[in-house]
């Protein structure tokens, strides 16, 4: 059995939980808030440190330093973070589901994810690209989309 099956989130080792990343981007691509509504809205744009074809954090040990507004997924804020991905496998463990079909651990292969559309591989700007002014512009509605429990 699959360490995933057979352990809680609090229960895996860094290396575990590390391994649970599906490398799709979408928690790196910049959240916007409706100042009246509350209302999280996701865009095209992708954080500094996010290389927009790999989907790997360029410099992950020290994102945190770099990126202030960088969270880190931890066990107490994984099912209190209203814009973590329905996706995500943080997310689907937390919440009982265990992993997709499309995930690398699941499929062995990491482009399965690319592939079925879940990644934000070739589809971002990086920050520094786009006005501020204009993100708005930039809302995207892909992000929330999940692929099919099957093919």
């Amino acid at each position: 059995m699959a360490f995933w099956e057979e352990k809680t989130l609090d229960q895996m080792t860094e290396t575990e939980w590390e391994a649970l990343c599906d490398g799709c981007g979408r928690c790196c691509l910049l959240k916007l808030e409706d100042e009246d509504s509350g209302l999280i809205i996701t865009s095209d744009v992708r954080c500094e440190l996010l290389d927009g074809d790999s989907c790997v954090c360029t410099d992950y040990p020290n994102r945190q330093s770099k990126v202030p507004d960088c969270i880190k997924l931890t066990l107490q804020n994984v099912t209190e973070i209203e814009w973590i991905p329905k996706t995500c496998a943080y997310r689907r463990i937390a919440e009982g589901k265990g992993l997709a079909w499309w995930h690398p651990l699941v499929s062995g292969d990491p482009q399965t994810v690319i592939d079925v559309g879940v990644s934000v591989s070739g589809r971002t700007m990086l920050e520094s690209d786009v006005d501020p002014d204009t993100w708005e512009e930039h809302a995207v509605e892909w992000p929330e989309w999940e692929p099919p429990e099957a093919l």
